[in-house]
């Protein structure tokens, strides 16, 4: 670009140096030094005395320059741009993305964040085929994604039946990653579900099961370790959590504890047992602070450092208000602990082609990393059993006469509750995997409710469970897979 703007201005050197040779000093003398006023009161010909004129030059040469100059111009104009677009072209296609697709297709094939990135961008305007979703790429090509389509729309009406002011449900198959439903909605904000699955929120009480995970893999506890403590069950003030020779205190398993959602007792845990240092080594490992998922949308949790002892019981019982976690993140915890603790790379792109039907992307399972050793993730799953079997829970998967709603299906979960500002109103979590026996879905889902309650996340989670395995069944498959005889 350079070269030809060097040897394009000689050209233009070269027809001015012919158009003017002797005519420019000629014309000097035509400059006037007469003040300025002057031409106000000058009768006859009121052109400007101050004029560069050519008097030697011809009409050839006057319409060559007049061809010359504006191109010129045009090229001194766009010649910054050049450099501009050669610094910034990667940025741009990175925040295309969607369009970068035919352009980086090499980057696809291997590449399991790109194709995540992609198909998020894309998942809006996907068209139901049968019993897959699929969405046409720009510039040609299609995407197969790994969503279950019947999943996703109940959810989707359930959420909009409800008229629930914010919600987020995210689904995922424990084994292999694959993201098995992701969908936000708002009757407040149309637009603030397009990115709700990977924005930050309060966790709440989800926190308790990493609290819980540092301490029995520290050799601390075991799911029947019997814990005492003051204080209500759902007090959210330290003080009063201690306990002291002679003072009366209450006393739970640990286990039924983390489904009944204690607080004095995952702050106490907290405290007395796992320390500062080892909480935060848990957080880290479990994905906080760090860029977890390199290339996708998804926002970094946080977990901030306490600053003494009753922050580190608040935090430890779920109740530090600076511990954030997006939707999707908490989703992979709970396939990593239903998948022996294993953390899988979440996949949303099952295939990816270009508009020749060539396959740029295809999907191919691999690990993250381990959070828990098998012992450990055993013995969450046997504790997290008792949030629906006698926890926070269990109403919503029983019926009125205390009847299980999935009768022949057993759901290891979390629930978790806190106050949030933004948006503003009463957060509810509901976190499962199931059955505990084969995991086959773990499951995400925050209810945020305004002025008034609207439904809460345990009743989207039992009905999108109940969903998965009906279909499941019509389909005449087992909990495991595998076809009925």
């Amino acid at each position: 670009m350079s070269i030809f703007i060097a040897h394009f201005i000689s050209f233009l050197d070269q027809i001015l140096s012919e158009t003017t040779k002797d005519d420019t000093m000629h014309d000097l003398k035509y400059f006037s030094k007469k003040p300025k006023i002057f031409t106000i009161f000058s009768k006859g010909n009121n052109k400007p005395r101050n004029s560069f004129r050519f008097t030697g030059n011809s009409r050839q040469k006057q319409k060559r320059l007049r061809v010359v100059l504006p191109i010129l111009a045009v090229l001194l104009a766009i010649y910054p741009l050049a450099f501009v677009i050669k610094s910034l072209g990667p940025k741009i296609t990175k925040f295309i993305g969607l369009n970068s697709v035919t352009v980086q297709a090499s980057n696809l094939r291997t590449d399991s964040n790109k194709s995540f990135q992609v198909a998020s961008g894309l998942l809006n305007s996907a068209r139901q085929k049968g019993n897959e979703l699929i969405a046409p790429l720009n510039g040609g090509g299609s995407i197969l994604f790994t969503i279950n389509p019947a999943l996703q729309m109940r959810v989707q009406e359930i959420m909009r039946s409800k008229d629930v002011p914010y919600g987020v449900f995210v689904a995922i198959e424990p084994k292999s990653g694959k993201i098995l439903a992701m969908t936000g909605y708002s009757s407040v904000n149309a637009g603030w579900g397009n990115t709700a699955c990977f924005n930050l929120y309060p966790m709440a009480s989800l926190f308790k099961i990493i609290t819980a995970a540092a301490a029995l893999e520290m050799k601390k506890v075991e799911p029947d370790t019997l814990f005492e403590y003051r204080g209500s069950s759902y007090s959210e003030n330290p003080k009063y959590w201690g306990v002291y020779p002679g003072q009366s205190t209450q006393s739970m398993p640990l286990s039924l504890a983390l489904g009944k959602s204690i607080n004095p007792v995952f702050g106490r845990l907290a405290s007395d047992y796992v320390g500062v240092d080892s909480i935060m080594t848990y957080a880290q490992r479990f994905g906080f602070n760090q860029t977890l998922f390199p290339g996708t949308p998804v926002i970094p949790s946080r977990a901030a450092v306490p600053n003494d002892d009753s922050q580190l019981k608040l935090m430890g019982a779920g109740l530090g208000r600076e511990v954030k976690i997006s939707p999707f993140h908490a989703a992979v915890i709970m396939a990593a602990l239903a998948n022996q603790g294993t953390m899988m790379t979440p996949l949303l792109a099952k295939e990816i082609r270009d508009k020749g039907d060539k396959v740029l992307y295809s999907i191919q399972s691999k690990s993250i990393r381990q959070l828990v050793i098998k012992e450990t993730a055993d013995q969450l799953t046997r504790m997290l059993l008792t949030t629906v079997t006698k926890g926070t829970s269990r109403k919503a998967f029983h019926d009125r006469r205390g009847r299980p709603l999935l009768a022949s299906i057993n759901v290891a979960a979390k629930t978790g509750s806190i106050n949030g500002t933004d948006p503003s109103g009463h957060y509810s979590w509901f976190a499962a995997y199931a059955p505990v026996e084969d995991p086959q879905i773990a499951i995400v889902a925050l209810i945020i409710n305004q002025d008034k309650w609207k439904i809460k996340a345990t009743y989207l989670g039992e009905q999108a469970l109940e969903q998965f395995f009906e279909e499941k069944e019509s389909l005449g498959l087992t909990t495991k897979g595998e076809a009925v005889p």
